[in-house]
């Protein structure tokens, strides 16, 4: 394949599917992470399981690892596979300015990659901790969603 070619273009200008039809299975793991930053009260509130729609982190978590196995129906052209495992992390951090890191990890044995799976998962753990606190931080602001780690190896 030519590297500056894009992979979803076909040759006559129409978007598609990539096949992967004569790839084969590899184990295949992505990291991603993400942070969303909020005031020092909001932080609180949620470390005291204070906030009035709930557990945010096991709400944010659900959202996350529903996410990774719905990612083929929300991203156009994701090959929809079937997840193995997904599991997202929370990191709360004070200084200098308060946030909460949000880190999820997606696994599976398949033919495609499965870092969409993890930067989808962080992008939906990050909307539900925003839609769970937005009553009390209208300041709250979604950064740095990047994947930081994506690796393969032979089944």
């Amino acid at each position: 394949m030519d590297r500056n070619k894009l992979s979803h273009i076909a040759d006559d200008g129409r978007v598609k599917m990539v096949d992967v039809s004569a790839k084969p299975i590899m184990n295949r793991k992505a990291i991603a992470t993400g942070k969303i930053y909020i005031e020092q009260k909001t932080l609180d509130l949620i470390t005291k399981k204070s906030i009035p729609k709930g557990n945010v982190f096991e709400t944010a978590r659900i959202a996350g690892i529903q996410a990774t196995k719905k990612t083929g129906e929300w991203i156009p052209l994701c090959h929809p596979l079937p997840i193995e495992f997904s599991d997202v992390e929370f990191e709360v951090f004070s200084e200098p300015k308060p946030f909460i890191e949000i880190k999820a990890t997606a696994a599976i044995q398949a033919k495609t990659g499965i870092e969409m799976e993890a930067l989808t998962a962080v992008s939906a753990a990050a909307l539900t901790i925003y839609d769970m606190c937005k009553a009390v931080d209208k300041s709250m602001t979604i950064s740095d969603i990047k994947l930081i780690a994506k690796t393969k190896s032979p089944v």
